[in-house]
């Protein structure tokens, strides 16, 4: 039965025939027995920093198979990674309906230096499915002052030279692989060779060379046209075999032999004729008569979800059919050729451009502004014919400080989605692939996907976990454990839990019961920043009982897998050191203006304000202090009027609990329970007039007052019946400082008139007539700027746009 996928007709350049037996679907089948795999996309404000910046981004987390936004994990752990393979900052960042946003600020005092930093990015539950669906981005952190002498000297650099046996140097060695379409060289039928070429640090280098068989008879030449990458056809002859030399462009040179040719079997070839995907299987006489009328079937998957099986009946050396773009996912597909015996006998993968019915349109109110003037950026997602197109997007306007031709090709959110994130390694300039004005770029993708697709495709295995999961989703933060006997293992049952998290805006109180197994769970809470932890364990009678083993609130964090690597002093990159140093000197910017650094003062002793006058007892503890149980039993003995009250303390003359102060500021009765008696650096007792003269009713029961060593911080601490720890919520995003004349901050306008990203917003989201509008103050430098969108729709297309505009002064504008 012949359907849209393959059609059945004469293909005019070679004598092929066509016969199909049958076509079936396979892609409900697929996601039925598919696990969930989510895949995440970092857009950063840009690529190279300076010491003392901020780094922006924003999060897209979307359902691997279709790229939909995908409301599953709720925690995204986002790390930014040293050149020594160290984790220096961590955010915990909350991502609802796939959407999040954060930003690092690089500075000493997380430890940044200049060099290569490593931005990676995972929730909990793609953990599951290896290192290979972790987010990673290398940043570059350049110091501009320390970098502006280094661009303007010549460095010197150590070489390590090797020699080869006839004593000739060789400064950089390289290896180039051949890999030929469908997997292998088969006799007598013409084939596609693609070839790679990279030097010893494994970046690729272009090269020249001919092939040869083995009686020395040169069969053809060819040259790499992109990344040192290319493709050459070669007619495998009966008994020959094939070797390669190669040249590099500074006269190296390797002879390679090419893969050993096949006596009998079947291969793939794909090709794009007057638009149309053509796909061909091909084998040879001999193989032919070996297995007539051979049954095959062949399998076409796009991110490990089948949408075409067809078996087919070969009766002659070609059989060809199209492969219809309107039926097939854009992005990567993997086209499987099997015998009879399921047997996988040649596969091929290749890269399927569609035309989108989407029309988003990015744009500024001006071609050129003039310094600290307000610019109005547009944006428009809409079909071609004017419907709205849902979409979320994240906006950067970034000073192109120097640089005139914009020829960043580093990663972006359609590069990653369509193609990076389902090949294994770095793929050199990927977004080369994606830029509509390159008429080569696909070409160049179907070398790519010849060389390093056919040997790192992520797809080749579906992703698998076993029934008990190593990491779960995670909908919020949770705290669980269990509770047991202070000797023994016997479980606690029913018990009474409570969870107190107290931070400086907040306090929440949860209760729960454990289980038959003695367990307790308190699931998917939502709290941010540091928080500290109170949680103990009661049984019925309401007394302390039992031992509390709490389970890791986090999973450690994966393995780190990042090779140093220097900065890339490439021209691009020394222009804009040039111009940034030239900017700060122009308007004054110090490097201690530029290092947001924490400021140092001299260390003196706790003098928060009092306001409740003479205090009528004080303590300031001595060596006894490690007699006391607890804070409160250390109040208990050593302040007159003082007795216990359950798991606080009052004065005897009142009824009702003191108000509680902790160094000068109102707190709540557990975070003086988080306080150790060691950390105490004096305790007031306040109950006559004049706890209320200050604090009004509040202080009716009197005031306990504590006040804590400098520098402390709560311990972990509290028995086995009780745990008291400061634990992280969700980072809270900072909100990016946009320029107001009209409501002037001379401190932060001073260093915002004149940084490199203008402006940042994660969330530009079209309204219901699919148009969004932002507004910002320009710098007062005189520059180019670049405005870069970036984001996904409703229905799971990546979206990239940039445009352009100047900053030049009234007298300058024509």
């Amino acid at each position: 039965m012949v359907t849209d996928f393959l059609v059945n007709k004469k293909f005019s350049l070679v004598c092929l025939f066509w016969f199909v037996v049958s076509i079936g679907f396979l892609q409900a089948q697929d996601k039925k027995t598919l696990p969930d795999v989510e895949k995440v996309y970092l857009h950063t404000d840009k690529s190279i920093y300076f010491i003392g910046e901020d780094l922006w981004y924003k999060a897209y987390n979307v359902r691997a198979y279709n790229n939909l936004l995908f409301d599953n994990s709720n925690i995204l752990y986002v790390e930014l990674i040293s050149p020594d393979s160290k984790i220096i900052s961590r955010n915990k960042t909350n991502i609802e309906m796939g959407l999040g946003s954060g930003d690092f600020q690089l500075t000493d005092s997380i430890g940044v230096k200049p060099g290569v930093y490593q931005l990676r990015a995972y929730t909990n539950w793609n953990r599951n499915f290896g290192d290979d669906f972790v987010f990673k981005r290398n940043i570059e952190i350049i110091d501009a002052f320390e970098s502006h002498s280094k661009t303007n000297k010549t460095e010197n650099y150590t070489v390590e030279m090797k020699t080869t046996g006839s004593g000739l140097t060789k400064q950089n060695e390289f290896t180039v692989d051949f890999f030929p379409e469908g997997g292998s060289l088969l006799e007598n039928v013409a084939s596609i060779v693609g070839f790679k070429a990279v030097d010893s640090s494994g970046k690729p280098i272009n090269v020249k060379g001919d092939i040869f068989d083995s009686d020395n008879e040169l069969i053809t030449s060819f040259l790499s046209p992109h990344d040192g990458m290319g493709k050459f056809q070669i007619m495998p002859i009966e008994g020959k075999k094939y070797y390669a030399k190669i040249k590099t462009l500074s006269g190296e040179e390797l002879r390679v032999e090419l893969p050993d040719v096949t006596k009998q079997g079947y291969l793939l070839n794909f090709r794009v004729f007057k638009g149309k995907n053509i796909v061909t299987i091909n084998t040879n006489e001999k193989t032919l008569l070996q297995n007539p009328n051979a049954v095959l079937t062949v399998v076409c998957k796009a991110k490990g979800i089948s949408y075409l099986e067809s078996t087919l009946t070969l009766t002659q050396t070609a059989l060809s059919f199209e492969l219809a773009k309107d039926k097939a996912p854009e992005g990567i597909s993997q086209i499987t050729l099997y015998d009879s015996n399921s047997r996988p006998q040649s596969e091929r993968l290749v890269y399927i451009e569609k035309e989108q019915d989407l029309d988003v349109q990015l744009s500024a109110d001006k071609a050129s502004y003039k310094p600290n003037e307000k610019a109005t950026i547009n944006v428009s997602s809409k079909s071609k014919a004017g419907a709205v197109k849902s979409a979320s997007f994240s906006l950067s306007v970034t000073d192109m400080n120097g640089v005139l031709d914009d020829k960043d090709y580093g990663t972006t959110i359609s590069s990653y989605f369509l193609m990076e994130s389902d090949i294994r390694g770095k793929v050199h300039n990927p977004s080369y692939y994606f830029d509509a004005t390159n008429q080569k770029r696909l070409e160049h993708l179907d070398d790519l996907l010849l060389t390093q697709g056919w040997r790192d495709f992520l797809w080749k295995t579906m992703p698998k976990f076993n029934d008990t999961i190593s990491y779960k989703t995670e909908k919020g933060i949770t705290v669980s454990g269990r509770v047991k006997q202070l000797l023994g293992e016997k479980a606690l049952i029913g018990n009474n839990m409570t969870l107190a998290l107290i931070n400086k805006k907040h306090m929440n109180i949860f209760n729960a019961t454990t289980d038959s197994d003695g367990g307790f769970k308190f699931e998917n809470i939502m709290f941010s920043g540091k928080t500290n932890m109170f949680l103990n364990s009661r049984n019925l009678k309401g007394k302390f009982r039992g031992e509390i083993v709490l389970d890791p609130i986090e999973q450690n964090p994966p393995a780190v897998s990042f090779q140093n690597e220097p900065i890339n002093w490439t021209a691009t990159t020394k222009t804009i050191v040039q111009n940034v140093f030239k900017k700060f000197t122009a308007f004054g910017i110090k490097p201690e203006n530029v290092l947001n650094e924490v400021k140092i003062v001299a260390k003196k002793k706790n003098q928060a304000p009092i306001f409740y006058g003479i205090p009528d007892n004080s303590y300031a503890p001595d060596e006894s202090v490690t007699t006391f149980i607890d804070i409160f039993d250390m109040i208990v003995q050593k302040l007159p009027g003082v007795i216990s009250d359950g798991d606080s303390v009052r004065f005897q003359r009142f009824d009702g609990e003191p108000l509680f102060l902790l160094n000068g500021n109102t707190a709540f009765k557990t975070e003086i329970d988080f306080i150790q008696p060691s950390d105490v650096e004096k305790i007031d007792a306040v109950k006559g007039a004049s706890a209320t003269l200050y604090y009004g009713s509040s202080a009716a029961n009197g005031i306990i007052a504590v006040y804590t060593k400098p520098g402390t911080k709560p311990a972990e601490k509290g028995g086995f019946h009780a745990i008291k720890k400061e634990i992280d919520g969700f980072y809270t995003a900072r909100v990016f400082y946009t320029l107001n004349p009209e409501k002037p901050n001379l401190e932060l306008d001073d260093k915002g008139a004149v940084r490199n990203t203008l402006y940042w917003n994660p969330y530009v989201h079209p309204d219901k007539t699919g148009n969004a509008t932002v507004n910002y103050y320009n710098t007062k430098v005189e520059t180019k700027v670049k405005v870069a969108l970036e984001g996904i729709t409703a229905t799971g297309i990546p979206v990239v746009k940039n445009t352009y505009y100047t900053i030049k002064k009234q007298d300058n504008l024509k």
